[in-house]
């Protein structure tokens, strides 16, 4: 029969705050492991004739404390398998508080028929709220050093940050804590707390964080909490809580009345706007800009949060799902070698999800797809590329070039009959209107070929255009002139002097 398996706390500190139980436990077990030495009570239990082993061993022998755990738990339940009566397992501060080979052991040994049994103990929190001196009640989350994320972190609550193991540890929390909270926010570090002759606690600001010596197994990092607004800026939920608020019936009269509708074209503009701070390569910006397409996002998300019918969480898990489920060569066991390969993975993936839909993918337009208020440039574009995929395309760019002269002389004979009446007249500009919209195709065709994308090609253009055209106007400036006290030549005249000065449109 197994041994039974006991694992106690030993505390925070030293032997003081041991509990009555748990050193009966110690003394009295059978086999006695300890996960570390490192801890203010072994001496104690030398001096004390108790007898034990460590596992200290294995953080040499491992290449990461993940690593480390599950080398404990194994030699746990095969020293339980073999042994008999209580082996007992010791660990710092409380076996429940931020002690993974715990959590470990409670999957393994009822798999393994090894009678467990968990014991409390003082933890580091108990010495942390009292020689911190703040009282959870106020809000508070624990979180671990080795695996900190920006996204976790709540500035409204108090933060106590364990595992900071060394400096370099100390030097990934404060990267972290930077992502929401100033270079200069007060923090608190404290090693050794409630150990006589061993404590030290110092508050530095954040920018000092891994400066100071003395980390180790029983050092912690207190972030006291905050009301200050600038901190809550820094979120997602502010953003949301914002948007709530002004679409609120005390909120703006303005935001109430918007609608999807109401505010469609100012979706379109801030992503026109974002594209040009990309086009300036302007990160400051760009900065800016991507905040006014995100809240264009959150406010459609909660019109229909006001409905019932999705919030803007269901929108996040929708698309953190469809990343996963897209990039199996990623989040899944299936490979991609190359970016040609993994948007090979990325269609097969939306295909699939068709399926599931009822969607017969046989039987969809070849052009499906492509998005129907997509601007025409673009649309016309991702229409020809689409439907060459499957051979419907012209063999070589002579082609393309003979299609766009028979083009423009069909725009030029269009443009040449219109009739007399009113009505014959319309039917002339519809008609020119059409043959003008087939030349533009035609174009696209040949940029296509010529492996131009149109829109990134006009856009350049006219950026061209209004560079140029300035100069015109700086000009007139200079000579003190409107544009209607000159005359076309002159205008000319300064638009050949600006492609000298301007070839590429830069300023």
């Amino acid at each position: 029969m197994a041994a039974r398996l006991t694992v106690v706390g030993l505390g925070s500190g030293d032997e003081t705050q041991l509990t009555l139980g748990i050193w009966d436990k110690l003394r009295q077990a059978d086999a006695l492991f300890l996960r570390t030495e490192q801890h203010p009570v072994t001496d104690y239990m030398k001096r004390s004739g108790v007898a034990f082993r460590s596992f200290d061993s294995l953080y040499e022998e491992q290449e990461s404390f993940d690593g480390v755990y599950a080398a404990i738990a194994d030699r746990l339940i095969e020293e339980a398998r073999s042994g008999s009566g209580e082996l007992v397992y010791a660990v710092p501060g409380h076996p429940m508080v931020a002690e993974r080979t715990t959590q470990l052991l409670k999957q393994r040994c009822p798999e393994a028929g090894i009678p467990l049994q968990i014991l409390g103990g003082e933890s580091f929190l108990d010495q942390a709220f009292v020689r911190f001196g703040f009282d959870p009640i106020e809000g508070f989350q624990l979180l671990d050093a080795t695996a900190l994320e920006a996204g976790g972190l709540n500035p409204r609550v108090h933060t106590v940050i364990a595992q900071v193991y060394d400096a370099f540890t100390a030097s990934d929390v404060k990267l972290a804590l930077m992502e929401r909270y100033p270079d200069d926010y007060p923090v608190v570090v404290g090693h050794a707390l409630g150990v006589e002759g061993q404590e030290e606690i110092q508050e530095v600001p954040l920018y000092e964080l891994d400066r100071l010596d003395g980390y180790g197994n029983l050092s912690l990092i207190w972030v006291p909490r905050s009301d200050e607004e600038t901190l809550r800026s820094r979120s997602f939920e502010r953003l949301k809580e914002i948007v709530a608020i002004l679409r609120s019936p005390d909120g703006c009269p303005w935001d109430r009345e918007q609608t999807h509708a109401s505010i469609r074209r100012n979706l379109i503009e801030e992503t026109y706007e974002v594209l040009e701070t990309i086009d300036d390569d302007d990160p400051d910006a760009m900065c800016e800009e991507l905040g006014d397409l995100l809240l264009q996002v959150v406010m459609h998300a909660q019109m229909e949060a006001e409905t019932g019918a999705f919030t803007v969480e269901d929108v996040l898990q929708g698309i953190n799902d469809k990343l996963i489920r897209r990039h199996p060569h990623v989040f899944g066991d299936r490979e991609a070698n190359d970016a040609e390969e993994a948007l090979g993975r990325w269609q097969e993936m939306k295909r699939e999800e068709k399926r599931k839909k009822g969607i017969d993918v046989e039987s969809l337009s070849v052009l499906a797809g492509v998005p129907r208020d997509l601007p025409a440039l673009m649309k016309a574009h991702q229409l020809q590329k689409k439907a060459a995929k499957v051979g419907f395309d012209w063999d070589q760019v002579a082609d393309v070039y003979a299609k766009l002269e028979e083009e423009l002389a069909e725009v030029k004979e269009a443009a040449e009959s219109a009739g007399a009446s009113e009505s014959e007249r319309d039917e002339a500009r519809a008609a020119v209107a059409g043959e003008v919209g087939d030349l533009l195709f035609a174009v696209v065709n040949l940029a296509r070929f010529l492996k131009v994308e149109p829109e990134e090609a006009l856009t350049l253009t006219n950026r061209k255009f209004v560079s140029r055209f300035s100069y015109i106007e700086e000009q007139l400036r200079l000579k003190g002139k409107r544009f209607d006290q000159t005359d076309l030549q002159e205008l000319e005249t300064y638009w050949q002097e600006a492609k000298k000065l301007r070839p590429s449109g830069g300023r």
